[in-house]
């Protein structure tokens, strides 16, 4: 079989979490010039339009749902206007996702919360509501969660953060056992330090360069650097992949767990 066979997507419905810019916007983009219609959902219904266009432009085909991840109905609504307009969601990426800084003892509760509902509740809630309507339509499908390097290895600042995606990879797992003789695949990328519109200025500081020593490739990896591991798990090229962290970092914690 062809490499343009096995990673396919036409014929696939995807659903994106926080596809309104940095890595959600661009694995929406990916997927859709993959072949497979896209929905994008995130709160910012402007950028969404703007991505949505993108698409479009493109050839592809996409649709902009404006929802909060930690909004049960809004859930539920973002499913109904996938099937609405495409069918059955087949493939779910969890992206949407926010972060914090600051010393633990130091944390308050509301900010806790928000980082913990948002990067890891949202993820099962999304997940279960994919799961429960791939399995209805008698199907089965792929889903997706983003995690991080910091699910692997803490760091100082980022309790919360690290708590949740902890969480994600160990969430994928539980899942994919359980979904696994369903025909629904869950799995995760962990990526490392990664450029995006929202990090470029800190990254490209020179505080920020100083990072990419503790980095084995030595560089910050780029947004196109997660498009194999992505197509890998939504595609037929990994129909036998179920519970697997793709660690993609540039080596990063390999060299800090050496």
């Amino acid at each position: 079989m062809s490499a343009a066979a096995i990673f396919d997507l036409h014929n696939e419905v995807a659903l994106v979490t926080g596809a309104s810019s940095g890595l959600g916007a661009h694995f929406a983009q990916v997927l859709a010039a993959n072949g497979a219609a896209v929905v994008l959902v995130a709160r910012r219904a402007d950028r969404l339009a703007a991505v949505t266009g993108m698409i479009a432009k493109a050839g592809g085909k996409a649709i902009a749902v404006e929802a909060d991840v930690r909004d049960r109905d809004a859930t539920r609504a973002a499913f109904d206007a996938a099937e609405s307009a495409f069918g059955t969601v087949s493939i779910l990426v969890n992206n949407a996702g926010v972060a914090h800084a600051g010393r633990a003892v130091e944390l308050g509760e509301e900010e806790w919360r928000r980082v913990l509902s948002t990067d890891l509740d949202a993820v099962f809630f999304w997940s279960q509501e994919a799961a429960r309507r791939m399995l209805a339509a008698g199907r089965g499908g792929a889903i997706v969660n983003i995690a991080s390097v910091l699910g692997l290895g803490v760091a100082k600042g980022v309790v919360a953060y690290a708590t949740a995606k902890a969480g994600v990879i160990q969430l994928t797992k539980a899942l994919a056992l359980e979904l696994a003789f369903k025909g629904v695949r869950v799995n995760a990328i962990a990526p490392g330090w990664i450029v995006t519109e929202l990090n470029r200025d800190y990254l490209t500081s020179e505080k920020g360069k100083a990072l990419t020593r503790q980095i084995p490739i030595g560089r910050f990896g780029e947004e196109r650097d997660l498009d194999g591991p992505l197509l890998l798990l939504v595609s037929d090229a990994g129909r036998f992949v179920t519970g697997a962290t793709i660690v993609a970092d540039g080596g990063q914690s390999v060299a800090l767990s050496g």
